[in-house]
């Protein structure tokens, strides 16, 4: 991909279109929530106006329209990562996605699910493990897990630029670890994690492997099966689509066995006063009402992106995290987190300007049209083995060109000096 063709894809994105105080908006927050194209909010609204109802229930036209889209979105989303439709649930979000997984542990651990269950269980003397860089979503449900079951948590410490390797993974993982957990792309660093191997240390112990692939599934090409992870979770609003709904992976025969977290209509097959048969997957997980209009949108934006080429995607970010990273870099007082230029990463950069706190970077930022995240994106423990309390993040996507990488970099080059940090205060 070229800036001609990035510009010419940020037509399709009507909120792109705006000045942000006075400025045109550079919107560099996509790894919080991408924004999207009219087809894609074409696609839900025209749905909403055509065939909205409810799925999986009643015989007449609507229903039977509005099911059929439900499930070839299904179809649309599981060929999109390299898994099949019956490997694909529903959720309202990611980090809902990995609260079944882990729920389902713990359901599992209280005897729930019977012998076909008993794989998830872990108790005293197990261990669940996870990193120092996972966002909260892939933290806190573990968490959860390990105090309910009296399983130990154990973590495998990152380096001093955030990032960890294979053989600090193996030094972590034993005989009586049950569950791997990690991002395939961390969102505060950008770095990529060595997935093929961390899954074999798993594997070769009978650990079972959870891959948080929200900053990657939006941005490069993902095929699950060939990566061979147990369970995958990942988000539509950060890759083109709606908000309120997410995607669980799950690898077919895990999912039938996992016991539900949810529980109620739409995934019973018979229930009686004294007890209830759940369905098989994915439905057995998708309990009340389906996010359904979201799931046609979903299927729409990945349509888009594979029009676009996940390939081509990947390699404009990476270059454009480069630029990023070597731009920052080479301003006085400015900190990058996470692999140097010149090493791989994904397109962002989380930054720590010496002297100025990240929401006062924010808001500098903001008053020259440039959106960019600020805080501990939800990495607090990352942070602070960094050494800080929060960070300014700019993250790129398919629609971002190189002149706003400059703008961005130009920006924080007066950060310094208009805070007074410098020598010199700016009225």
């Amino acid at each position: 991909m070229t800036d001609d063709d990035a510009r010419a894809l940020r037509v399709d994105f009507p909120l792109l279109r705006q000045e942000v105080n006075g400025e045109p908006l550079a919107y560099l927050d996509s790894g919080a929530t991408a924004q999207r194209p009219t087809r894609v909010l074409d696609a839900e609204r025209g749905f909403l106006e055509t065939t909205n109802s409810a799925v999986h229930r009643g015989a007449h036209t609507l229903a039977a329209l509005s099911t059929e889209a439900f499930e070839d979105a299904r179809e649309t989303v599981a060929r999109f990562v390299g898994a099949t439709a019956d490997e694909i649930v529903w959720t309202s979000n990611a980090t809902d996605a990995i609260n079944l997984v882990a729920y389902g542990f713990a359901n599992a651990s209280r005897g729930r699910g019977g012998s076909a269950a008993e794989r998830f269980v872990v108790g005293p003397g197990d261990e669940i493990v996870v990193t120092e860089a996972e966002h909260h979503a892939n933290l806190v449900p573990w968490l959860e897990l390990a105090a309910t079951t009296g399983a130990d948590l154990h973590y495998v410490p990152v380096r001093d630029d955030g990032t960890y390797t294979a053989d600090d993974v193996a030094a972590v993982v034993t005989e009586r670890t049950r569950v791997v957990a990690f991002a395939h792309v961390s969102n505060v660093t950008g770095f990529v994690a060595p997935v093929d191997e961390i899954v074999a240390l798993a594997h070769a112990v009978g650990a079972l492997v959870v891959l948080d692939a929200c900053q990657s599934a939006p941005h490069r090409p993902l095929d699950l099966h060939a990566l061979d992870v147990d369970f995958a979770a990942f988000s539509g609003h950060k890759m083109l689509g709606p908000t309120g709904i997410g995607v669980l992976y799950g690898r077919r025969g895990l999912l039938d066995a996992l016991p539900p977290f949810r529980t109620g209509g739409s995934m019973i097959s018979t229930v009686t006063m004294e007890g209830a048969d759940y369905l098989p997957a994915p439905q057995r997980f998708e309990a009340g009402t389906q996010p359904v209009s979201q799931a046609v949108a979903l299927a729409e934006a990945v349509r888009y992106l594979e029009a676009v080429g996940l390939d081509r995607i990947r390699d404009h970010e990476e270059a454009l995290g480069e630029r990023l990273v070597s731009g920052l870099e080479a301003l006085p007082g400015v900190t990058v987190v996470g692999p140097p230029s010149g090493v791989a990463r994904a397109g962002l950069a989380s930054f720590d300007v010496a002297g100025v706190h990240a929401h006062d970077v924010g808001q500098y930022l903001d008053a020259v049209g440039i959106a960019a995240r600020v805080g501990h994106h939800c990495a607090q423990p990352l942070h602070r083995r960094l050494g800080l309390t929060a960070t300014t993040r700019a993250s790129t996507y398919l629609y971002t060109s190189t002149d706003e990488i400059d703008r961005l970099i130009d920006a924080v080059s007066g950060v310094r000096r208009y805070f007074g940090v410098d020598g010199e205060a700016t009225a």
